[in-house]
């Protein structure tokens, strides 16, 4: 990625963490210890996840705090440049500006396990099982975002892909309106940053799918090059199916359409590359992210 915005910690080991082989789980450990934050490993179900910044004063866990999330693992044979190598790196560098500042009521989680295999359920994805143990501390208050796939566009992505599920499923008023008061901080965030390219679209799943099968509610943001947006909010509006075939990926594969968002076509694949990246609109995201939390 040959920009500027990209140098120092914890750009210095996108590459390495791109790489085939990579053990992720100990280059993520390495950039924590390296960019003096703090963290703990939360073991649950196999899984291992990172929690960091997590605050002394436990009276913020009895107010709302917001938990930024990015999954850390891939896709079998795809380097996960972005999905979800991005997100990762982005939140790293939100996460030493808010403590360097003195930001509180904030902490940041690296996900294990997003990426489920066909056939698995999305009870056996890593959020899932968090989740569960989420809603049995404080923590259960914290406003969740799941930060995916935003390494490639200049479009912020706020997904309603909950909403589909909501709408299938039913789900309890309460995490009704606490979906409703995430959409909201995030339209509001994007506004106060005057952000002038924001879209409320379906999205595949992440994260968010996860723990709100838990019982948590959570908001997905990604983001898309413009040109991929207007193909997609036009078939929108013309297939009604499009969005569920969307949110499942069906049509990855689907040679009929070409509406289905390249970037997102190219996710857990060997083209899923540092190369398909836009490192001149990463500060866009970063500088949302940090917003969200300092309120």
């Amino acid at each position: 990625m040959p920009n500027t915005y990209t140098k120092g910690i914890p750009w210095l080991r996108f590459m390495d963490f791109i790489t085939p082989k990579a053990d992720r789980f100990s280059i993520l450990k390495e950039i924590l210890e390296a960019a003096g934050l703090d963290y703990s490993v939360l073991s649950i179900s196999g899984n291992r996840h990172f929690l960091v910044g997590l605050q002394e004063d436990k009276d913020y866990l009895r107010r709302r705090p917001i938990m930024l999330v990015a999954h850390y693992d891939r896709a079998e044979g795809s380097p996960g440049a972005n999905d979800n190598s991005a997100g990762v790196f982005l939140l790293l560098e939100t996460a030493m500006k808010l403590k360097k500042d003195g930001v509180k009521d904030w902490n940041v989680v690296f996900t294990d396990k997003e990426e489920i295999k066909s056939g698995e359920s999305i009870q056996t994805q890593g959020a899932y099982s968090l989740g569960e143990s989420l809603k049995k501390t404080e923590m259960k208050n914290a406003g969740i975002f799941c930060f995916d796939a935003c390494g490639t566009g200049d479009t912020l992505i706020i997904s309603t892909t909950v909403d589909y599920l909501r709408n299938k499923d039913g789900t309890r008023e309460k995490l009704r309106e606490s979906i409703g008061e995430l959409r909201t901080l995030a339209l509001d965030t994007a506004r106060d940053l005057r952000m002038d390219k924001v879209l409320l679209a379906p999205t595949p799943f992440s994260d968010d799918a996860g723990f709100f099968r838990a019982g948590l509610a959570a908001q997905t943001i990604t983001m898309l090059p413009t040109e991929e947006c207007i193909r997609l909010v036009t078939e929108l509006r013309r297939d009604h199916q499009f969005a569920i075939q969307l949110i499942s990926a069906e049509l990855k594969q689907d040679s009929r359409t070409l509406s289905f968002p390249e970037t997102w076509r190219s996710l857990n694949s060997p083209s899923d590359s540092h190369l398909r990246l836009t490192p001149q609109y990463f500060r866009s995201v970063v500088r949302f992210a940090e917003a969200l939390c300092r309120g």
